[in-house]
């Protein structure tokens, strides 16, 4: 075949179309669907954590048994769901994550607007409030049993700030830095790991909290406790931008 039948052979294959990385912010598909990769997402992600939570107990009386499985389920679920749902929507599957991204974004810079915030909060408060219903019914649960897990005092609010701002510092330095082609890993192992260094066994999310009060099991958080958790969280993801600002200020460029 010669140069000219090859080039032409070349040009009429289409060019496979490029992927962005897990977690950064994708090429524009429509907000429906995007809307909907952060609701099925975030509701995988809570089922993963309430149900590996409901086997751990029914498998083992030991509290730190159940904390391992409990984890590592969640480690694995969760990379794989970034690594799946990150092309679409971002893979956010976290309100203060997607508020975070809208506050640095919001001066023209990449990122969601706020009408697209707008739409991704709920999907994902849906999505968690599905993900418990679901796990509660594969494991033979009352469908909606309120949590008795009283979670209100101070040194597991003080985790949740640690939790969450350690989570925006990793995201947001991932992207400060270009790589957030790790993100499936790296956001992965640093909510397994805060499973075990913080006190609130790192939840470092409003919407999977919510979805969480809707359990009475392992996983679970009792209503009261709700609120407080969320405002930590807030304040936490405020102080992982200020991290990442103070952090990851841009260099100046050589005279």
């Amino acid at each position: 075949m010669t140069a000219t039948h090859e080039s032409a052979a070349e040009s009429a294959v289409p060019a496979a179309e490029p992927q962005a990385a897990p977690g950064a912010t994708p090429p524009r598909r429509p907000l429906a669907a995007r809307a909907a990769a952060e609701l099925v997402g975030t509701a995988a992600l809570v089922a993963v954590v309430i149900g590996s939570g409901i086997q751990a107990t029914e498998l083992s009386k030991d509290v730190g048994v159940q904390l391992l499985a409990n984890s590592l389920a969640t480690v694995f679920g969760l990379g794989v769901l970034i690594l799946l749902l990150g092309p679409v929507s971002g893979a956010h599957f976290n309100p203060v994550v997607t508020l975070a991204e809208w506050w640095t974004g919001r001066r023209g810079g990449p990122g969601v607007t706020i009408r697209e915030a707008a739409v991704y909060v709920p999907a994902q408060i849906v999505g968690a409030i599905a993900g418990a219903l679901l796990a509660d019914a594969m494991f033979g649960k009352p469908l909606v049993e309120w949590s008795t897990h009283d979670r209100s005092a101070g040194h597991l609010l003080l985790g949740e700030v640690v939790a969450t701002a350690g989570l925006i510092l990793l995201i947001f330095g991932l992207a400060r830095t270009d790589q957030l082609r790790f993100a499936p890993v790296a956001v992965a192992s640093y909510i397994g790991a805060a499973y075990w260094f913080t006190s609130s066994t790192s939840f470092a999310n409003p919407a999977v909290t919510i979805g969480r009060t809707f359990s009475d099991t392992f996983a679970g958080i009792a209503p009261g406790s709700l609120a407080g958790f969320v405002v930590m969280q807030l304040i936490g993801a405020v102080v992982g931008l200020a991290l990442v600002a103070v952090i990851f200020t841009p260099g100046r460029p050589a005279e």
